[in-house]
């Protein structure tokens, strides 16, 4: 979740909110909230490879989870193209393109060798974005630019612009489906997932606020939604050039650290489907030395670097989004299924969750929702297809 969508999300979220930019953060992390806590609750319920895909197919039927693992994989896919993109933007811009493709795979085989040597990566990574948010975001806030005022709500600003940048920003939180996707190499996964999902989560809607709250105030409203780096901007606004680069390594590998758990869930995701015919099995190998399922990390990180090379980061984000948000929106319809003896969550999460996702889903841009909407329907076409030609 600590990854580019904090250094890219804002300026097209201010540029639906305007000063109510703030709200969207809020209104998002109250779905994301209720989307974490349904995953954890089904994934430790199914500690299995495949996330939702497994639950919904376990508490809705084969047609639910079938269309829940294809809105993942497809709009995953999305994101991994969109992160890679940021690594090449901010890395190199004149080559972005190349950079993004080579990063893509470079990081596949990061993933390929084993998911420890993963964790251990994402770790140092993290730690790296940490450190430069918290410097950038003190920096702002003790700049003499910082102005409060700016935080006020302003005429610029509606209820349809904030569901609209909630939407945007729920692009910066999702990850922690990551976590559930990787059940079968969790160790004590009824335990440790329950546990892990809230707190990553907190962790990132601090430094979230803190970032949006210190570039607000001192970029304004307007401001950032005319950016396309909003932390960049600010620093050079609050008079503060030599924080520049910093913001730019610390993008990158934001976009690096993203693109890596990324791909780990993707495939993991391919894995489950492909297990039980929804995708090709060949997709379905694991590694007899690396016990990962290369086949499917392998395809999604060669599909990641064509799109990569050729796509464009703006249509991927709101496409992601929107094929993500209905995939939670089935997590919280399965979330609802749990009897209090399978550790169900309070029943107001579920149904706040599945209401929010479907709201925020159907807020974005028309683009996106005809684009998502286009796709779960080729998901759905494909169920058919394959269930007929099983039964003959």
């Amino acid at each position: 979740m600590l990854g580019a969508g904090v250094f890219a999300a804002l300026g097209p979220a201010a540029r639906a909110a305007g000063s109510g930019l703030l709200a969207g953060l809020a209104l998002a992390a109250v779905v994301a909230y209720c989307n974490a806590t349904s995953s954890a609750r089904l994934a430790a319920r199914y500690p299995a490879s495949g996330g939702t895909y497994v639950c919904g197919r376990e508490r809705l039927g084969p047609f639910w989870g079938h269309l829940a693992g294809w809105g993942f994989v497809v709009g995953k896919t999305a994101s991994c193209a969109a992160m890679a993109l940021t690594v090449g933007a901010y890395a190199w811009p004149a080559h972005a393109h190349a950079v993004a493709a080579g990063a893509a795979l470079a990081l596949t085989a990061v993933n390929y060798v084993g998911v420890h040597k993963s964790a251990l990566v994402t770790r140092a990574i993290v730690a790296i974005v940490l450190i430069v948010l918290t410097v950038v975001t003190v920096s702002l806030l003790t700049s003499g630019e910082a102005d409060a005022a700016r935080l006020s709500f302003g005429t610029d600003t509606s209820p349809g612009g904030i569901l609209r940048s909630a939407g945007l920003l729920f692009f910066a939180f999702a990850g922690y489906a990551r976590i559930a996707t990787l059940g079968e190499e969790v160790r004590d996964p009824a335990r440790t997932i329950p546990r892990a999902v809230p707190i990553a989560l907190a962790i990132t809607l601090a430094t979230y606020t803190a970032v949006a709250i210190a570039t607000l105030s001192v970029l304004g409203g307007d401001r950032l939604a005319a950016t396309t780096a909003p932390l960049a901007d600010a620093v050079h606004a609050a008079g503060l050039p030599a924080l520049a680069p910093v913001v730019r390594t610390g993008a990158a590998i934001a976009a690096l650290g993203s693109l890596l758990a990324l791909i780990l869930g993707v495939s993991r995701t391919t894995l489950a489907m492909a297990r039980d015919h929804h995708l090709p099995s060949f997709l379905a190998a694991v590694h007899p030395r690396f016990a990962v399922p290369h086949h499917a990390e392998l395809a999604v990180g060669t599909i990641t670097a064509l799109a990569a090379a050729t796509a464009d980061v703006r249509g991927a984000i709101g496409f992601s989004s929107f094929a993500v948000l209905v995939y939670y929106a089935i997590a919280n319809a399965s979330a609802w299924t749990l009897t209090p003896a399978e550790n169900r969550p309070p029943r107001l999460v579920p149904a706040l969750g599945l209401t929010g996702c479907l709201t925020l889903a159907f807020a974005l841009p028309l683009t996106s929702v005809l684009a998502g909407s286009a796709v779960l329907a080729t998901g759905a076409l494909l169920y058919a297809t394959t269930r007929r030609a099983s039964a003959f």
